[in-house]
């Protein structure tokens, strides 16, 4: 028996009774994007007014200003505060950023490409090539005093690049992204192995401690000079990615589907695959193995904006540079007279963070 009421049915414009309710309303990506500027424009200059010497962040701002546009303001701080801004906390924290926004970026293509929510920056050794590297030139003295002080970071970027070349050879040849995870996992162990044997075998105690730092992470020898080429990295393959966006967002939907829209899906893969080990090579080049930021970071910024990669990534560039610059200023607070690596507060914070995700994702699903 029907029931008939008095009340009007509530109808959308344009849409027939039964149709479905419109999607909402994406929010514009500069709502998103503009306040995380803003956040890491704060977080750099907390950064740079913290330290053995604390300089107010007014103070801060004004010295940065007065030197890239000098007669904005008349100086009424001394010179060593100046030096300390310029020459040594601003570059730290600038080159924090950097890295930051690096390694989550490429984990956010790095989990498009693999199809793996738990991939990270590191999925295909590259970081195990670099210590590699790092222990080649320490331990043996293979290559020393020949780039000055970009030694070391050189030796660290030409050893990521080893684990790469067997990735790409597999990629090649195999269609499924698990042969290639595989690879990265087994290089990993084998670059692990050789770095352990070359340092107990053929090392002492005093290299040891030298590639232990090393491997920790942190930005105690940043400059200037050393800043430059992250930056450039960073800059280049972002365009790169993004030009690429809506091949990675196919790429998510399965081979087949991209194949079908005319994605050359093997090829595309290496291309990609080699964007991630440069951008994760010059991170760690310059700052060592840092974790948890490119797993964690393209989640987030994912919750925030959505998985389509054009808003994903830019939005997950300016989370990680937040996050590291901040576990950076984290590092150098711990303890006076003290500064942990930063590897080792990303670490502290993001194994929770990790297995909070894991919990949330499958703990629910078995109860």
């Amino acid at each position: 028996m029907a029931v008939v009421t008095d009340r009007p049915t509530r109808r959308t414009p344009g849409l027939a009774p039964d149709a479905p309710a419109p999607p909402p309303r994406r929010r514009p990506l500069w709502l998103f994007l503009a306040p995380l500027a803003a956040l890491l424009a704060l977080t750099i200059a907390v950064g740079v007014s913290l330290g053995s010497v604390s300089i107010p962040i007014g103070d801060v701002w004004a010295i940065v200003a007065h030197r890239f546009a000098p007669g904005v303001f008349t100086p009424w701080w001394t010179n060593a505060r100046e030096a300390i801004v310029i020459e040594s906390r601003l570059p730290r924290s600038l080159m924090a950023a950097a890295v930051g926004a690096s390694l989550a970026v490429a984990g956010g293509v790095a989990q498009a490409v693999t199809r793996n929510p738990l991939a990270d920056p590191y999925l295909l050794g590259v970081s195990s090539g670099a210590g590699f590297g790092v222990v080649v030139l320490t331990v043996l003295g293979v290559g020393a005093g020949v780039w000055g002080v970009f030694t070391l970071p050189m030796a660290a970027f030409l050893g990521s690049l080893i684990p790469l070349v067997g990735v790409v050879l597999v990629a090649r040849r195999a269609h499924d992204t698990t042969a290639i995870v595989l690879v990265g996992a087994a290089l990993t162990m084998v670059f692990g192995s050789l770095n352990t044997f070359v340092l107990l075998v053929l090392g002492d105690d005093h290299q040891l401690g030298t590639v232990m730092r090393w491997l920790a992470g942190g930005f105690g020898d940043a400059g200037w000079t050393m800043l430059a080429a992250p930056v450039v990295i960073l800059l280049l393959t972002g365009v790169v990615v993004l030009l690429c966006s809506r091949h990675l967002d196919l790429l998510l939907t399965g081979d087949d589907g991209a194949t079908a829209m005319g994605v050359n899906v093997p090829r595309f893969r290496i291309l990609m695959l080699l964007l991630v080990s440069l951008l994760t090579a010059g991170a760690v080049a310059v700052a060592g193995t840092i974790g948890f930021i490119g797993l964690l970071v393209p989640h987030l910024a994912g919750y925030l904006t959505g998985r389509t990669t054009a808003r994903l990534l830019p939005t997950a560039a300016l989370l990680g540079a937040v996050a590291l610059v901040a576990a950076d200023i984290a590092a150098r607070s711990v303890s006076d007279g003290a500064e942990l690596p930063v590897g080792v507060v990303t670490g502290v914070v993001g194994g929770p963070v990790f297995l909070v995700m894991l919990w949330r994702r499958y703990g629910k699903a078995a109860v």
